[in-house]
């Protein structure tokens, strides 16, 4: 059996899909499954069993002899949420536990961190294990996952084989359920569809022009790739950075968005909401250099390409991967 948490949601159901596309149907879905709004993500997919997330640990500990690997991908990812306590419990001890069990009953596993822990980026996007320490996310949620990053590093006790995933700006199929925290892509498909224009966020900084701010976008097919082949790879344990490793701007991305429609593009500017204004990442560009160099071998989508099959396979038919 192959374990994915946060198998309801964007990431985690798309590596269902990708697991059952290479027929491995023997999953275990794990999430909090009485969100309805989800129900869709994964109820033509193929797996064994839906497990609560709250029974999960337990579960894992009585049937580990039955698992191969465990994908932890389940979190709280709302970085507009400001109650620490949230995220200490659903993202920094609840994957401590997860981790102990894997080192116990010796099974591979991977874990979803963010991008959000590299803060303002001060220090850089290398994803070298010596600098996570001193790294200061802006928001609780990025320091959740930093917390749980600098805990892993500290352990003496690992899994025989790990990986923990600094997930960029991830945008793709199957996203419908996430509301102000979908993509800037899924947002400029709909504002285009209803109103024709797409509105971006003002830059409050002189060194960006308005719609300049800089992100890594990186479509969540490629983002599961790499999490296929790292558990076919089981080896080089770490810590990585994925992202597409080419910070592109806002602007690029509405363009390609209005491309992909078949629309000329018109976009507006509006003030960055004062409750995320100063917490806001202007730029961002992930250091692939470590996961290339352990050798994984896959071109990554330029974020036209991404955008392209996006809309047009997924969105235009309010499609599900």
């Amino acid at each position: 059996m192959i374990v994915v948490t946060g198998a309801a949601g964007f990431i985690g159901s798309c590596l269902v899909s990708k697991l059952n596309e290479d027929r491995f149907n023997d999953l275990v879905l794990v999430d909090d499954f009485s969100k309805k709004e989800k129900l869709v993500n994964y109820q033509n997919k193929q797996y064994a069993l839906l497990v609560d997330r709250k029974e999960f640990p337990q579960w894992l500990v009585e049937h580990e002899d039955q698992v191969q690997f465990v994908f932890h991908l389940g979190a709280r990812t709302d970085t507009t949420e400001f109650n620490v306590e949230i995220f200490n419990e659903l993202n920094l001890h609840y994957s401590q536990e997860i981790w102990k069990i894997c080192v116990e009953k010796s099974l591979p596993l991977v874990y979803a961190s963010s991008a959000a822990t590299y803060g303002d980026g001060a220090l850089g996007y290398k994803d070298d294990h010596s600098v996570i320490p001193e790294l200061h996310p802006l928001n609780p949620y990025g320091e959740s996952k930093n917390d749980f990053d600098k805990w892993v590093l500290e352990q003496k006790e690992q899994p025989f084989f790990w990986a923990g995933l600094k997930f960029f700006n991830v945008y793709g199929p199957n996203e419908y359920h996430k509301g102000r925290m979908a993509s800037v892509v899924f947002h400029a498909f709909h504002q285009i569809t209803q109103k024709g224009e797409m509105k971006l966020f003002r830059s409050h900084r002189p060194d960006f022009a308005d719609g300049g701010q800089m992100r890594d976008f990186i479509y969540v097919k490629d983002l599961i790739n790499v999490c296929m082949w790292l558990m076919h790879h089981r080896s080089n344990s770490g810590i990585y950075n994925l992202g597409s490793g080419k910070a592109r701007t806002f602007n690029d991305l509405a363009h390609a968005t209005f491309h992909a429609m078949g629309k000329a593009s018109k976009i507006d500017f509006i003030d960055t909401p004062i409750d995320i204004r100063d917490k806001y990442q202007y730029f961002t560009e992930a250091d692939m250099s470590k996961l290339i160099g352990i050798g994984y071998p896959h071109p990554f989508h330029s974020l036209e390409e991404g955008i392209t099959d996006y809309v047009q396979q997924y969105l235009n038919q309010n499609k599900y991967y």
